[in-house]
C-alpha cells in the first residue's frame, strides 16, 4: 500500500523519507522518481527485504535547480516558500551570485530573503558591504543582519522563517550550518571554519537536508557553493529578477527590446539618469549573455 511522505534528504540513490508520524525510512526509488529531491512530497511502500521503495512524486509547487555541465541541470530542492540567501561579514561577498539567486528565486515565485551573517565581524569588514546591502533594501528586498555567536537578529530570523518552507543558500563559509544550529540547538551539526590559507569557506554540508524548526516551519540546509548560476531562463523570466526594471517594461520603442543595444530603450534611459544602478544593469547583461 502506498504511503505519503516527505523526502528530507538524499544520498545518491538512497533517500530519507519522513512519514506522517515523523518516523524516518531509508528508501530507494523506482526509475520514474530518479529526479526526486529534498522537499518533495512522495509516495512510498514498505519492502520486506532491504530498503523501502519510493513509488511516486506528488505535483510540485516549484523546483530550484541549476545547470551543471553539458546542458544538464541539477535539482536542489522543491516546494519552497522562501529562499534565504546568506552572505557573511569578514569574507569577500559575491554580489553577482546574489543577483543570480535573486533571479532564480523570482522565477520560483518564492520570497527572497537576504541574510548577512557574522555581524560580530562587521568591524573587520572592508568590502563597502553596507552600501551594497542598502541598495538591495532600496529595491524592496528584506535584508537582515545577524550573528550566531551573539544571537543578534536571530529572533527576527525565527519570525521570518516561521510556518514557511525555507532553503538556505550561499557561498561556502558564510555560516549556514551555524544558522541552522542556533535556530535548532538540539541538532548535532558540524560547523565549518574559514580556511586561513585561502580565505574561502570549506564545504561542511554535502547534501541538502530538511529540518523542522521548533517554532514552526521547515529549513533546508544546502551545500555551500563557489558560484551559482540560474538555469537557462527566457529573458522575461530574468527581467522578473530585476524589480527596478518593472515600471519601465513595455515602454521601450521595440516590444521585444532586450535592453542591450536597441535605440529607444527605456531601461537604458533610466540607467543614464542614475535611476538604475550600473552594477545591477551589468549583472543583467551578464545573465543575458550567459543564457545566449
Amino acid at each position: 500500500m502506498a504511503n505519503p511522505g516527505r523526502l528530507i534528504s538524499r544520498f545518491g540513490a538512497e533517500m530519507l523519507i519522513e512519514d506522517s508520524s515523523g518516523e524516518i525510512h531509508r528508501c530507494t526509488g523506482r526509475k520514474k522518481v530518479a529526479d526526486a529531491v529534498c522537499g518533495d512530497n512522495v509516495t512510498w511502500e514498505h519492502n520486506a527485504q532491504g530498503n523501502d521503495v519510493v513509488t511516486g512524486i506528488e505535483p510540485r509547487k516549484n523546483l530550484l535547480k541549476r545547470p551543471v555541465s553539458y546542458g544538464r541541470k541539477k535539482n536542489i530542492a522543491a516546494n519552497i516558500d522562501q529562499v534565504v540567501i546568506v552572505l557573511g561579514y569578514g569574507m569577500k561577498p559575491n554580489w553577482n551570485m546574489l543577483d543570480h539567486y535573486l533571479v532564480a528565486t523570482h522565477a520560483l515565485d518564492a520570497r527572497p530573503v537576504i541574510i548577512c551573517n557574522k555581524l560580530d565581524l562587521a568591524d573587520q569588514d572592508n568590502f563597502d558591504r553596507e552600501r551594497y546591502l542598502e541598495d538591495y533594501e532600496n529595491l524592496g528586498y528584506l535584508v537582515l543582519r545577524c550573528s550566531c555567536s551573539t544571537e543578534q537578529g536571530i529572533p527576527e530570523l525565527r519570525n521570518i522563517l516561521k510556518d514557511k518552507t525555507n532553503i538556505l543558500v550561499g557561498q561556502s563559509g558564510v555560516g549556514k550550518s551555524s544558522i541552522v544550529k542556533v535556530l535548532h540547538p538540539m541538532l548535532d551539526i558540524r560547523i565549518g571554519e574559514l580556511s586561513d590559507a585561502s580565505g574561502e569557506g570549506q564545504h561542511t554540508t554535502s547534501v541538502a537536508m530538511l529540518y523542522h524548526l521548533p517554532d514552526g516551519g521547515e529549513l533546508i540546509d544546502s551545500p555551500g557553493v563557489r558560484d551559482f548560476k540560474p538555469e537557462n531562463f527566457e529573458r522575461n523570466i530574468i527581467e522578473k529578477g530585476f524589480p527596478e526594471f518593472q515600471q519601465s517594461l513595455g515602454e521601450c520603442r521595440f516590444h521585444n527590446c532586450s535592453h542591450v543595444k536597441e535605440p529607444g530603450c527605456r531601461i537604458k534611459e533610466r540607467l543614464e539618469k542614475g535611476e538604475i544602478l550600473p552594477r545591477r544593469y551589468e549583472s543583467y547583461l551578464r545573465l543575458i549573455s550567459e543564457q545566449e
